[in-house]
């Protein structure tokens, strides 16, 4: 019998090492590698997301994570002081101010990228 009890997300990286330390060490997330050597991501809401490894690994060009936060300036300067870069992208696709920050068209937002090329983001909860 099918069930969504247990349902988790996943996505491909292409370092599973660099990953463990981005996803555990810069973002603060519980990582932990599993038998198949791949990362079970434990989300503090309690979901959990499985990153593995894959040949040929190819970046997702859409937003696979997003990070509510009450205030995304304070998050990206947080993100910037432990090195990541967010504003992935030029101002004639997507205009953002010098930090990368979209404003006005929806929750204030920042898009950045993981080791693996993947898209995430961190956005204002109101």
């Amino acid at each position: 019998m099918f069930t969504t009890e247990g349902a988790f997300s996943g996505f491909s990286v292409d370092d599973v090492e660099a990953a463990r330390v981005f996803y555990g060490d810069t973002l603060g997330l519980d990582v932990e590698v599993n038998a198949m050597g791949f990362l079970d991501i434990t989300l503090p809401s309690g979901g959990r997301v499985l990153a593995y490894s894959k040949p040929n690994h190819e970046p997702a060009s859409f937003t696979i994570m997003n990070f509510s936060v009450d205030d995304v300036d304070a998050a990206v300067d947080d993100l910037r002081a432990r090195g990541v870069e967010t504003k992935i992208y030029p101002d004639d696709q997507v205009p953002s101010d010098a930090k990368g920050i979209v404003r006005g068209w929806g929750p204030d937002i920042a898009w950045f990228r993981d080791p693996a090329g993947n898209v995430l983001a961190v956005l204002s909860r109101s």
